[in-house]
């Protein structure tokens, strides 16, 4: 952020180390005018990053790639210090940011360049174009507890799209976001192709109702409609990524010391603070005890903590402790068994990791999403009923099916209501550049990532040109019976057959 932004305000707030409450930096909260300040530098910004053309876009895109890997330390140390996150971790998330603007960078002349399309025989005599344009300007309102890797998805998309980006990061992880934003401008200098608004919810609302083109955002459903109900007032578009809560799926014919890993994982790493991450483990009732045991095992030698040996960091957002907490004495109050830890294990500002069974399906536990370092493991008779009772929740963001057969395990991860899932694996899609991420229901709707996530921010554009007369005169007052005659027939040759 420019120190002429910086002077549009004088109020400021503190981000701070979530484990030992230090502060870590102090950044302005910028206010509407401000915010409307950043979008107009942005609209002149993209209408040059466009005219820039594919070619000059890469290389620039490519090298700010390359100025990213070579500050990898540098970011992961600062995504480390404002989220608590084990300092491999960050540098995990960093590296598959890289990946993702590598793959957008690469491949955005080809998925939205300018391409033929066939017209058809009835306007054969015309010469027709499918390209997509840039939106122009790109509010992305990003989360904290990937504050790299999270928005990164769309930041690499809309800039390889053409368009120029405003990014208001959580107020948890502002440092991060100015710090991507060094990066960018020192590869950029040309003109405000990134820019970073920092403060509250205020920030974001103003970045919502400015004249954005379009706006990203990740963070919780009920402050996505927030945010939807702003960008309705100028009928800007949004792609909405928010919470899931998420299944796993054990099969009788499953590696169970794989499967319990993953499991582990999918719901520990991060101290549970991941949309993606897994909260409901459905096992078929064989393998239950087997499963179980693996999983207690292997979840007993987890510690959370601050230290390089910890297994993962603090809860990040003080608020979600009471979320946590109400989530575990709801389950044990209806009857639930916690096998590996329990209310005790919350302690502030960390969660030890808490394994639930014999959990009610209606209890909070089940149906909300706890964003901590818990998991509810429960016992089915079939696959198929795991499907069902994983399918039975508002959300529908990923999932992950563990299973030896391929056909049981695809047909599983067919019906598992999800945007994404893996099979034998946990949150693999994320880890792919080319594959769509993206919900359904409560988890949000629309793209990031892929093709997809390149055509989110882009606009497609039809032309046709006319290379010679049509044989029939359609489109005319001076049109005849003769070639209304002509077109009927063609259409009933082309289109009237009975197919069995």
């Amino acid at each position: 952020m420019t120190a002429t932004m910086d002077a549009e305000t004088a109020e400021t707030f503190e981000s701070l180390n979530p484990a030992t409450g230090e502060v870590v930096g102090e950044h302005p909260i910028h206010d509407e005018k401000a915010v409307n300040a950043a979008i107009d530098r942005a609209r002149a910004a993209s209408a040059w990053w466009s005219g820039l053309g594919w070619r000059e876009r890469r290389i620039r895109l490519l090298n700010i790639k390359g100025s990213l890997t070579r500050a990898l330390n540098r970011v992961a140390t600062m995504i480390h210090q404002e989220t608590g996150k084990p300092i491999e971790d960050a540098q995990l998330e960093v590296v598959m940011a890289i990946t993702h603007l590598d793959w957008a960078a690469r491949h955005a002349e080809k998925v939205l360049g300018p391409r033929g399309v066939f017209p058809g025989l009835t306007a054969i005599n015309q010469k027709c174009v499918l390209e997509y344009q840039p939106l122009g300007v790109i509010g992305v309102i990003g989360p904290w507890n990937y504050p790299v890797f999270t928005p990164m998805g769309s930041i690499a998309y809309a800039l390889a799209a053409g368009n120029a980006v405003v990014f208001k990061p959580s107020e948890y992880t502002p440092g991060v976001a100015l710090l991507l934003a060094e990066i960018i401008s020192g590869v950029v200098p040309e003109q405000p192709l990134f820019q970073v608004v920092t403060g509250l919810g205020d920030t974001g609302s103003a970045l919502a109702r400015g004249a954005v083109d379009k706006v990203a955002f990740t963070g919780s459903a009920p402050t996505a409609r927030k945010v939807m109900a702003a960008c309705a007032e100028r009928l800007t578009p949004i792609v909405a990524e928010c919470g899931g809560k998420d299944a796993f799926i054990v099969d009788a014919d499953a590696d169970l010391d794989k499967a319990a890993e993953a499991a582990l994982w999918g719901a520990m790493s991060n101290a549970g603070q991941t949309c993606i991450g897994v909260e409901r483990v459905y096992v078929v009732d064989s393998v239950y005890e087997s499963f179980v045991d693996r999983l207690t095992e292997q979840a007993k030698a987890l510690r959370a903590g601050d230290d390089r040996t910890a297994s993962y960091g603090p809860i990040t957002m003080p608020s979600q402790l009471g979320i946590i907490k109400r989530h575990i004495d709801d389950a044990l109050a209806r009857g639930g068994k916690a096998i590996v830890g329990g209310a005790e294990s919350v302690k502030a500002p960390y969660v030890e990791p808490v394994i639930l069974v014999d959990v009610p399906d209606d209890s909070s536990a089940v149906s909300e999403e706890t964003f901590g370092p818990t998991i509810t493991v429960h016992r089915v008779k079939s696959m198929e009923e795991a499907v069902t009772r994983a399918n039975a929740t508002a959300y529908g963001l990923a999932g992950t099916v563990f299973a030896k057969s391929r056909s049981a395990a695809m047909g599983a991860a067919r019906r598992l209501r999800s945007g994404m899932t893996s099979i034998n694996a946990v949150i693999a899609f994320a880890t792919v550049p080319a594959l769509p991420f993206g919900g359904v229901g409560e988890s949000g709707f629309g793209r990031i990532h892929g093709a997809d996530g390149l055509r989110e921010f882009a606009r497609a554009k039809a032309i046709t040109r006319q290379r010679f007369a049509a044989p029939m005169n359609l489109v005319s007052f001076k049109r005849t019976d003769k070639d209304m005659a002509k077109v009927l027939q063609l259409v009933n040759i082309l289109h009237g057959k009975h197919y069995k």
